[in-house]
């Protein structure tokens, strides 16, 4: 029955608005791991061994990561000691996840779920970190999105994100939410600004917003300046 009753028959509406138009698949993507897609390296993002090495984030606490992808962020802070959650809704992607964990011996809590299907007590996380799920995030979805990170994050958590740049060198569509919608596509991915990523995340205090610094493929880290890194803060209560 198309009708509708309640917000998250709305939201179901919209998902399906937008799905629609599209045969893409996570599950597809992540098939063919010999793919030259710039974020299949097995090394984690520059920003992230900043935030560790610099002590922006806690030394040691629960980790969240929101869409992990093929783990490498994942394993990288279990390997800093962190406790890690990773999530992410490809099985294709976790099981690869889940073979490199193996490989280097690291144990990481890998959860195959839609983000918003997650079922997680409040204040429960020191860090939540998201290397390039939330561009993929359709506008309708995104309130969401912020209000998990922030009933998800305890006070003076920290919480950071990589996410494309404006029309930059990995894509990043510069169009309104509105836009999305004429065209029944997020484009590849959305575009941000600076000044946007601190107006969605208005409610935690923005400690840094910056491009990632473009790393050779032979480095032990993953950047790339198609991509801002945002490091944010929970307000103390």
């Amino acid at each position: 029955m198309e009708t509708i009753h309640s917000h998250d028959d709305i939201l179901n509406m919209l998902d399906t608005l937008l799905r629609e138009q599209s045969s893409f698949t996570w599950n597809t993507f992540y098939s063919d791991r010999s793919k030259a897609i710039p974020f299949f390296v097995n090394a984690p993002d520059e920003n992230l061994v900043q935030y560790v090495h610099q002590r922006q984030l806690p030394a040691a606490g629960r980790v969240l990561e929101l869409g992990c992808g093929p783990g490498r962020n994942a394993i990288y802070l279990a390997k800093q000691g962190y406790e890690v959650d990773a999530v992410d809704l490809s099985s294709e992607a976790l099981q690869w996840a889940k073979d490199r964990a193996q490989q280097q011996q690291v144990d990481v809590n890998f959860i195959c779920r839609n983000i918003f299907e997650l079922d997680i007590e409040e204040a429960a996380y020191d860090i939540i970190y998201d290397s390039g799920c939330m561009h993929h995030i359709a506008p309708h979805r995104r309130i969401d999105y912020v209000r998990l990170v922030n009933r998800a994050l305890k006070s003076g958590g920290m919480f950071a994100v990589t996410c494309f740049v404006e029309n930059g060198v990995l894509g990043g569509a510069e169009i309104s939410d509105w836009e999305v919608y004429r065209q029944r596509s997020l484009r590849g991915g959305l575009g941000f600004n600076s000044d946007k990523l601190k107006t969605i995340f208005k409610d935690l205090h923005a400690v840094e917003v910056r491009k990632m610094l473009d790393m050779e493929k032979s480095s032990d880290r993953f950047g790339n300046s198609g991509l801002w890194a945002a490091l944010f803060q929970k307000k103390e209560r």
